[in-house]
């Protein structure tokens, strides 16, 4: 099982088509942005109610006050702007491709709003993976047992069978070891810079500087 940004992905960071989008519907991009972050959790495990609605209740906390036409924009324009934030790690596909090969199947387990799961299947990483459990549409955030056990039911495997590899946002790595996983986190230099919530800053498991050394703890 792999997560996906920060893992499947280079470090994320928010491009500069985030802050047009707050501008757009009459915030200030910083406190926008805060506002996000602080309901992070919350809005990736669906709590919130629909994305139009969720960033109307942001704007006018602000004193913006978009319009219906303002507000749908803005919902296109974010899963725009998210995938134009993914940069794929270029080792991701080749080590999907070779775990393909030795007949395992693979899972991505993502904390994520409505925009991944909406271009998710644009990506390369995509026909590698098996199964995709997305906390938006699971209802659960990381390191709830429910994501794990939902990627593990599509995966028909139980969570002892399983290897999860993350950086660690959302103390993801505890929460797959609790669930009997075997756990790997990946601690690529670029992940200093990287947007994440929850980091579990200490972990005393296996550690792997990019994801082609994942491949020993496979076989």
């Amino acid at each position: 099982m792999f997560d996906f940004f920060g893992t499947l992905t280079a470090a994320i960071q928010r491009g500069p088509a985030h802050r047009s989008i707050a501008r757009s519907l009459g915030c200030d991009p910083d406190v926008f942005f805060q506002a996000l972050d602080r309901t992070f959790y919350a809005r990736a495990s669906g709590r919130c109610g629909p994305p139009g609605e969720v960033l109307r209740r942001i704007a006018e906390e602000q004193g913006g006050q978009p319009d219906r036409p303002a507000l749908i924009r803005a919902v296109i324009a974010r899963i725009d702007a998210v995938e134009r934030d993914v940069r794929l790690r270029p080792e991701a596909v080749p080590v999907l491709s070779a775990i393909r090969t030795l007949g395992l199947r693979t899972a991505v387990v993502s904390d994520c709003w409505y925009e991944l799961p909406a271009f998710f299947s644009r990506l390369a990483v995509a026909p590698l993976l098996d199964a995709r459990a997305f906390s938006y549409t699971v209802g659960h955030c990381k390191p709830h047992p429910r994501i794990y056990q939902a990627a593990c039911g599509l995966l028909s495997v139980p969570p002892a069978r399983c290897l999860y590899i993350g950086d660690g946002g959302s103390r993801e790595l505890s929460g797959a070891r609790r669930l009997g996983m075997t756990v790997v986190r990946l601690a690529a230099e670029d992940l200093g810079s990287h947007l994440t919530f929850d980091a579990e800053r200490e972990w005393d498991g296996a550690c792997v500087g990019d994801l082609t050394q994942l491949l020993p703890h496979l076989v």
